[in-house]
């Protein structure tokens, strides 16, 4: 069973990142659960979501307290929460930052983990290109899908369509798609993996 458990803050749409990345396993023909962990926060309060992906049915309910994947929504959490705790040691990581590992300073605190299983890029940036607002969750799950290859593009395509029909799906699915291309390019080179 893969865990995800998305860090950002109130009103940045974690919660509606984690139910579009189910809707992308159940398309994609697997199990998945996805919910929010909050309280009563307000709007840019930090604010936790999840989500199980599975071959088989799901029964765990509980928080995801050992992630094989993070999202970071918002970089500025780095220094606020601790957003890698419980990490697997293969885990993944994919932050939403125009800055560098290095810059953000952990990329000495992640050397552990192998290569091509951490990237930040600035999937705000494609928001505002796309919908001119910088909501990072769309190009954040085609990043997912690039970088963990555990659901396709396609299902992530079709989840955001399907919660969101009409131009804004379109803008939102065309982020994702910018963002998956983006992150199979780079993560490519990471691993070694071109010629």
């Amino acid at each position: 069973m893969w865990q995800i458990r998305f860090h950002g803050r109130g009103g940045q749409g974690v919660v509606t990142a984690a139910e579009l990345l189910a809707l992308a396993a159940f398309t994609d023909g697997k199990y998945a659960q996805a919910f929010p962990s909050f309280g009563s926060e307000r709007m840019g309060a930090p604010v936790a979501a999840f989500c199980r992906i599975d071959e088989k049915a799901i029964r765990l309910r509980e928080a995801v307290m050992s992630p094989d994947a993070l999202i970071v929504q918002d970089a500025t959490l780095l220094d606020q929460v601790d957003v890698f705790a419980g990490l697997a040691p293969l885990g993944y990581v994919l932050i939403n930052s125009p800055q560098s590992l290095d810059a953000l300073h952990l990329e000495e605190f992640l050397s552990t983990l192998p290569n091509g299983h951490v990237f930040s890029f600035p999937a705000s940036d494609l928001g505002l290109k796309y919908l001119n607002r910088p909501i990072a969750n769309a190009p954040l799950l085609g990043g997912f899908a690039a970088l963990t290859g555990l659901i396709t593009f396609a299902s992530v395509e079709s989840a955001i369509l399907h919660k969101f029909p009409g131009p804004i799906g379109e803008a939102n699915a065309s982020a994702a798609q910018e963002a998956y291309e983006y992150v199979t390019t780079h993560v490519t080179v990471l691993r070694g993996d071109c010629p």
